[in-house]
């Protein structure tokens, strides 16, 4: 498997490669130069495995020549033995043919522990083999932090370096991250937002030269491509227990950097059956104002319930933009530029090709409160705010009620009490017993100006080569 920029001017690169280069060298996002595309009986063929045995059959194309079968398949087996519940991925009915998948049941009860427990299993395996040290650099709006922490802190070869807002994750998040102690763990909040964060995290990559030459940087935030390929096993997963592939699913995705929505796009062009993908977000709408009225404009970032998805610059929505496009990088890369000047549209028939899979819908605060209330009076179940989204977006968007429509849950309600809270449902999500004592534990973490030459400064002189 090779895999191609966005941009069209990078490089063709092997797995190993681009799990630890992030962006391509032209700015681009790297994906694969083929999708492996699976048939109906295929994937029938799959009902009832164990899902690191599922994940090994949708994922191995992607990493076939760069890591044995025999080793890829024990690295699944060891990823998904963390999770809190036997199926990983359970599915919890709302009603008749409405449904949540609860991805919130990994180390750090969010989605993200599904690619990050992998990627520090992947990074350990092919640092390893080849005797080399990197440092991660990652921009957080909550939950990748503690997902890359989580699933990166025992590795040997890497220093860990993560950016989140300062005073805009919530407070179990922040503790999630800066409570876990370690010389190779750095953890940075800059005053600012998570485009600020994010931005600075691209422009480190491309242009390491503050480094010294004496490492590179390896991206954890889901322009990693590692990320969005486990990312799209959950797809299956939650089609194969709702009568997969014989009936169509529709899925609802809280999405904020278009990572994993984009990863359900991808199971849909391997072969799954999918009907819809509604984008769901909260006040920061970008990518609804560009799916409902084909417009992509940057407005001025809000700070919501829902923390996650406080995103302007949706990173992933670039790789959507190139199939958009017949995987022609020079227009991308012209759209991409035209963007930073103003709002920009593309033709109308590439437009209404999107529309054809994507539906939208943006919720603000009131309504993410009231879809946690609604859902709790009804079924005495609790969302977490960004699942609520999910949930409020998939009843407004759906097409059609015989297609059983699939929205993934995020994150545990536990790690945002104040939206649960404001949407008085009269109890208090309790934190998981691994995690009781998180407000005892101790913190660390340093607070950094929103500046790009400080924050590379501080890389420059706190890892271990140094």
């Amino acid at each position: 498997m090779r895999y191609i920029s966005t941009r069209g001017e990078a490089p063709s690169l092997g797995f190993e490669d681009v799990l630890l280069t992030g962006l391509a060298t032209d700015g681009g996002l790297y994906v694969p130069e083929s999708l492996p595309h699976f048939s109906l009986e295929t994937i029938r063929s799959w009902r009832g495995l164990p899902y690191h045995e599922l994940a090994f059959n949708v994922m191995y194309p992607f990493v076939e020549g760069a890591i044995p079968e025999a080793d890829f398949r024990v690295m699944l087996k060891d990823t998904y033995s963390v999770f809190a519940h036997q199926s990983v991925a359970p599915l919890v009915q709302l009603d008749s043919n409405e449904w949540v998948m609860e991805l919130f049941r990994g180390p750090t009860l969010a989605f993200k522990d599904f690619a990050l427990q992998l990627l520090g299993r992947l990074l350990d395996y092919v640092l390893e083999k080849r005797k080399q040290h990197v440092v991660i650099m990652g921009a957080t709006s909550g939950d990748t932090g503690s997902a890359a922490i989580e699933g990166c802190r025992r590795c040997e070869h890497v220093d860990i370096f993560i950016l989140h807002p300062h005073q805009r994750v919530s407070e179990v998040q922040r503790r999630q991250m800066t409570t876990v102690l370690g010389d190779n763990i750095h953890n940075l909040a800059i005053k600012g937002n998570f485009d600020d964060c994010q931005r600075m995290v691209k422009e480190s990559f491309g242009n390491q030269g503050f480094l010294g030459g004496k490492t590179q940087l390896v991206a954890v935030n889901s322009i990693n491509w590692a990320r969005i390929m486990a990312q799209i096993v959950y797809y299956f997963q939650a089609s194969l227990a709702l009568g997969g592939p014989d009936r169509s699913l529709a899925f609802s995705v809280p999405t904020g950097n278009f990572g994993d929505i984009f990863a359900g796009y991808l199971a849909r062009q391997m072969g799954l059956p999918i009907s819809q993908l509604v984008i769901a977000t909260n006040r920061n709408d970008i990518l609804h104002r560009f799916m409902s009225g084909n417009r992509y404009e940057q407005h001025q970032l809000e700070h919501t319930l829902s923390p996650s998805m406080d995103i302007m610059v949706s990173s992933n929505f670039e790789r959507l933009l190139f199939d958009l496009h017949g995987r022609d990088g020079a227009l991308v890369k012209d759209l991409l530029e035209r963007a930073k000047a103003g709002p920009v549209s593309i033709e109308d028939y590439r437009w209404k090709q999107a529309r054809q899979l994507f539906d939208s819908a943006a919720v603000d605060d009131e309504n993410t409160c009231a879809t946690i209330r609604q859902v709790f009076e009804a079924n005495e179940y609790l969302l977490d705010p960004h699942t609520a989204i999910g949930v409020k977006a998939a009843r407004e968007c759906r097409r059609d009620t015989a297609v059983p429509m699939v929205t993934l849950g995020t994150a545990h309600p536990a790690k945002f009490p104040d939206a649960v809270d404001r949407a008085g449902v009269g109890v208090s999500p309790a934190l998981p017993h691994h995690m009781a004592d998180l407000f005892e534990r101790e913190e660390r973490y340093q607070v950094l100006e929103n500046d790009l030459g400080v924050v590379q400064d501080f890389l420059a002189k706190h890892w271990k080569g140094a």
